[in-house]
């Protein structure tokens, strides 16, 4: 395109220098040399219609190369927001079951340790019931030990005393 704006401005040029008739506003112009410019403007027109035409053509592959470029683009950035979505839609319900499993597990710990909490009190209760029967037989014994002594003091036999409790019979 540019050598049809060269070619024009030399022709223009031609005809500006050329040789003026005196009184008037005609110049004299070299017709050879006109011929010979406008041939170079065809020639160049001609070039630059090709290209133009060849441009055109093209064109069109390339819209639609840009335009198959332009879907891809939008297809891997829909995946990709897809994927986003998914591992941040994957990561809330991890979120979630991470904590119904810490709720289920801190409930089962307290339901655990209140069976235990009741299950040792239980037992500490059983202990403490056969501990006073312990202690209640500790105390006859001691009874029995010390009414032995005033009855042995006072002639009785020790085979005489009167056993009471299980052994007793």
């Amino acid at each position: 395109m540019s050598d049809v704006h060269g070619e024009l401005a030399a022709l223009r040029d031609l005809v500006q220098n050329a040789r003026s008739m005196p009184m008037s506003a005609s110049a004299v112009i070299n017709r050879q040399e006109v011929l010979d410019a406008i041939e170079r403007l065809e020639s160049a027109h001609s070039s630059s219609s090709s290209e133009s035409r060849a441009v055109l053509a093209d064109r069109d592959s390339v819209v639609a190369e840009g335009e198959q470029i332009a879907i891809e683009v939008v297809r891997q950035a829909e995946l990709k927001r897809d994927e986003l979505v998914s591992d941040s839609e994957v990561f809330r319900v991890a979120t979630h079951e991470a904590k119904v499993l810490r709720e289920t597990a801190e409930a089962e710990a307290a339901q655990l340790r209140r069976e235990t909490d009741a299950y040792i009190e239980q037992r500490l209760a059983n202990l403490e019931h056969s501990l006073g029967r312990v202690l209640t037989e500790v105390r006859r014994g001691i009874e029995n030990l010390s009414g032995r002594s005033s009855f042995e003091g006072e002639g009785v036999a020790s085979d005489d005393v009167l056993l009471t409790g299980p052994d007793a019979g």
